[in-house]
């Protein structure tokens, strides 16, 4: 998988999208601040649940789904090989996120930069 290299709020290099990524590459940073925002504020648990699958357990609260099916839907906008899918049931929120065996890496990334910023820090 050919990543590329996109500076977090730090400055510090991420693996993050894959150069078949669409989105405009000025607008990036911004998209990787809102994920980011949306993992330390929001996640409470990352945890892989199989091969190109991972599962971010959200607080659940309306507008934290709201914030969370935004986001994900426009990041399938770009990145078409993501399938985001949110799930409530008895008093909880997840955001299970599945990809394709070719952009696995791309997942991997996203899980971890997810585990680092969580409220839970929670490596996958």
């Amino acid at each position: 998988m050919d990543l590329q290299r996109v500076p977090d709020d730090a400055g510090q290099d991420m693996e993050w999208t894959p150069r078949a990524c669409t989105l405009p590459t000025a607008e990036r940073p911004l998209r990787l601040a809102e994920f980011d925002a949306l993992f330390a504020e929001a996640v409470t648990r990352v945890r892989p649940t199989g091969p190109g699958q991972v599962r971010l357990e959200l607080r659940p609260d309306p507008a934290v789904a709201a914030r969370a099916a935004e986001l994900a839907t426009r990041e399938t906008g770009c990145c078409s090989f993501f399938t985001f899918t949110l799930t409530t049931t008895g008093g909880a929120l997840a955001l299970d996120v599945t990809v394709d065996e070719p952009h696995i890496e791309v997942l991997d990334a996203l899980a971890a930069r997810a585990a680092d910023r969580s409220t839970a820090g929670t490596r996958p």
